[in-house]
């Protein structure tokens, strides 16, 4: 498993993240990260293209108790 991502990563981050990378940000791996958004239990809303799970950076923030401007947690 690929090592979490820091705060200073997550603030980084682009409007929509991959599934990968958000289940980083959240410290679930690749495997149970997959597992969770098919069968429709991932922590955050998923869009889904096409074959590809996509995550709007602002619910994961909000999830972590993070201010979508890089400001202190809310």
């Amino acid at each position: 498993m690929k090592e979490a991502l820091s705060l200073a990563d997550i603030s980084t981050l682009p409007a929509v993240v991959d599934l990968v990378t958000a289940g980083r940000a959240l410290g679930i791996g690749r495997t149970k990260s997959y597992e969770l958004a098919r069968s429709g239990q991932f922590p955050c809303r998923i869009i889904r293209i096409g074959k590809t799970y996509m995550v709007p950076t602002a619910e994961l923030l909000a999830l972590l108790g993070l201010s979508p401007t890089g400001g202190n947690p809310t």
